[in-house]
Formats: structure tokens, sequence, C-alpha cells
């Protein structure tokens, strides 16, 4: 387990199928019996972070076909849903579906138990995978998957923490039993293996959780939620990246970015 813990190899991107189907299974609904399952009462609150360091980076492309994995009831699209014509959704859980995005009536499937994504390749203009890969264990393959669906000049946006999230081999309060961070030098590894242009490798959540634990005195939105924060977040984890450390044991060592969001385009 050291090895996981310190960042040198990648929990669950080794297993065999047997162990992915147990995965899988103890996965399925585990995000939405968090309390995510309600779509009136559910709101999402990653657009101005989904805004800064990835749609922004798209503004005046058009997309015929985009794929959102495990992207649930489409939100995250809400903001670049005009840009698209037909939109596919890779979800586990039936019940974190939409019967619109938009102006769109999203195709929805239920992912492989392998990663495969039943898709042809190059199918896809625009593939987004925002905090999804982090509850999946073979995520080298998952990602060679987006990239194979790809077009060629088509993009591919990825948000995911790059922290240990806590020792996942005992119960974590708010998170489910298998969840994840990816260490930024094995995802940086990983993405090398491909002919894709990094356009963007922004870390963010730097000391957040802190930050809300003011603010919720404030607001009944998270601190997050706002275009302001997330400019601060975005020079503050550039300050502090150095800082990063898959499995902070010291206080000192948890003040750095937790995430990382990519905009990748396929040459």
């Amino acid at each position: 387990m050291n090895s996981y813990l310190n960042g040198k190899a990648l929990f669950g991107d080794d297993f065999t199928i047997d162990q992915i189907a147990d995965w899988y299974n103890k996965e399925k609904e585990a995000y939405a019996n968090l309390g995510s399952k309600n779509a009136e009462t559910y709101q999402y609150g990653y657009h101005a972070l989904n805004n800064l360091h990835g749609f922004s980076y798209l503004k005046d492309k058009y997309f015929n076909n985009a794929l959102g994995l495990g992207a649930a009831w489409g939100h995250e699209f809400d903001v670049i849903i005009d840009q698209i014509d037909h939109l596919h959704i890779i979800e586990p859980s039936d019940n974190l579906r939409s019967e619109k995005v938009g102006h769109i009536k999203p195709v929805y499937t239920t992912p492989e138990i392998s990663g495969t994504i039943n898709y042809p390749d190059g199918y896809f203009d625009l593939v987004t995978s925002l905090g999804t890969l982090h509850h999946i264990p073979n995520v080298s393959y998952v990602i060679s998957e987006l990239y194979r669906v790809t077009k060629k000049g088509g993009y591919i946006l990825i948000r995911e923490p790059v922290i240990s999230m806590g020792d996942w081999t005992k119960p974590r309060n708010g998170l489910t039993t298998n969840e994840r961070g990816i260490p930024l030098n094995i995802f940086r590894n990983i993405l090398a293996q491909y002919p894709l242009q990094i356009i963007n490798e922004g870390l963010c959540f730097t000391m957040t959780a802190f930050f809300q634990r003011i603010w919720i005195k404030l607001s009944k939105h998270p601190i997050y939620t706002f275009k302001s924060y997330v400019l601060l977040d975005k020079w503050l984890s550039k300050i502090f990246s150095r800082n990063l450390q898959y499995h902070a044991t010291r206080k000192l060592q948890r003040i750095a970015p937790q995430s990382v969001f990519y905009v990748l385009k396929k040459h």
C-alpha cells in the first residue's frame, strides 16, 4: 500500500477484470447514495471552475457529437450546450439521468465494466471527464479509450483530484469506498503516451475546504461557485504547486492544489 499512498503507483490501475467488477459494483450507486439523487434539489456548483480552466478555451467552437463520461444529469454542459448538436453521456447510475439538457435529449449508455467505450474511433469532437476518473480503477486504459473515441482536432477536458483524498482502506466521511486521486506525475506520464496538445494544465482547489468552512457562515452557496474565488484559487494553486504531496501527512503539506484541470487537443 505504501507505493500507492506515496504516489509512485496508482491503486487499481493494474486490477484484473474480476477486481474491476468488484470495484464497479461498489461504486455504481455510491455517489448517488451520498445524497445526489434528487435532480430538483441538486445544485451543480462547478460552472465557474469549469469555465475558467476549461470551457473558456472552447469559445466560438462547435461540436457535432459530445461525450460526457460520468456526467450524470449533464449539468456540466449547461454553459456550452448551444455549441453542441448531439450529446452522449456514459453514466452508471440510473438515478442520475436527465430527459433534456438545454435543447438536447441526451443519449445515455451504461459503462462497460472493462472501461471500453462502445463508440467508433474518432466519433466525438468533444469529450469530458470531470470528476469521474478517480472513481474508476483502470484509469490509464479509460484515458486511452477517451483518446480513441476523440476525432483528430477534437478536445478532451479532464478534471480530477491529484491527492489521495485520505487512506481509502478506511472509511472516509462523504466519500465513496474506492475513490482516490491520481498522482500528478502519473497523470502526466499517461497523457504523454499520446499525441495530445496540452492547451491548459490548471491546478486548483488550494485550501478550498479551509476557506469554505469560514465562508459557509456568510453564504449558503459554496465559495467555489464564485468567479472571483476561482480566480484567486488559480493563483494560489500556482504559488503553492511545489508543495503538492499525494498523501499529505502534515498540515503544511495540505497548503497545495488538490485537483488539476486539463484541456487537451488531439493531433
